[in-house]
């Protein structure tokens, strides 16, 4: 006679789920012990290489600090040329070179912002656009001067639309007396220049409201009558 089968309780049934588990991780651990060794180092291979790119960062930052240095004096007088290429002759890398070479260090952003203007002033607003377009920065006042080169190339090309909407964001990223009065001006008229009327009058309150004394609001009735008419 045939003996009862012996009924399995869950708990055998945890415990041999258990088991198989146990076995098959082992067998891939075994199957892939460099992989595995790799992601216990990966923490310490991360931190060594975050202490070299600081390290190298900075080393960066200095060398482009010294190249900015030497050329910024022709950008300052106007040799927008010289500035961008620098001068062979004496050994004088320009703002390309630092960009080119050191675009990711701060000074290197700020020789993008001084790259840009030369290309503006050069009237090569397409290369202009570009390197404004990349500037990344945590200041506000290098990144509302971005936004506002920006806009500045827009304008010139006669796009008022991005023209208005790039100085705008310009305005907002710095609400401060040196930038923001000329950018919310500079907005309006783009504005209602692309047929946005009630948005300039929109900004030439807030100029009237925000800066008061500023030369930009001595207009701003004017140009708020004229838009509203």
């Amino acid at each position: 006679m045939l003996k009862p089968q012996k009924k399995i309780t869950k708990k055998e049934i945890k415990e041999d789920k258990l088991i198989t588990t146990y076995f098959k991780a082992r067998t891939w651990v075994e199957a892939n012990r460099k992989l595995v060794t790799y992601i216990v180092a990966a923490p310490f291979v991360i931190i060594a290489l975050l202490f070299w790119w600081n390290q190298k960062t900075d080393e960066w930052n200095d060398r482009a600090n010294t190249m900015l240095a030497r050329i910024i004096q022709y950008y300052n007088d106007g040799k927008y040329d010289n500035a961008i290429n620098g001068v062979p002759q004496e050994g004088i890398q320009g703002l390309q070179a630092i960009v080119d070479e050191y675009g990711s260090t701060n000074t290197g952003e700020i020789a993008k912002l001084f790259l840009a203007n030369s290309y503006f002033a050069q009237k090569e607003y397409d290369k202009a656009l570009e390197y404004y377009d990349d500037i990344s920065v945590k200041d506000k006042m290098l990144t509302a001067a971005a936004l506002a080169g920006m806009a500045a190339c827009y304008e010139v090309k006669g796009e008022s639309k991005n023209a208005a909407k790039y100085f705008e964001k310009a305005a907002l990223k710095n609400m401060s007396a040196v930038q923001a009065p000329n950018n919310l001006h500079k907005s309006a008229i783009n504005y209602a220049t692309s047929g946005n009327k009630e948005k300039a009058v929109e900004l030439l309150k807030k100029l009237k409201k925000e800066f008061p004394t500023s030369t930009y609001a001595r207009d701003v009735d004017r140009y708020i009558a004229e838009y509203s008419s």
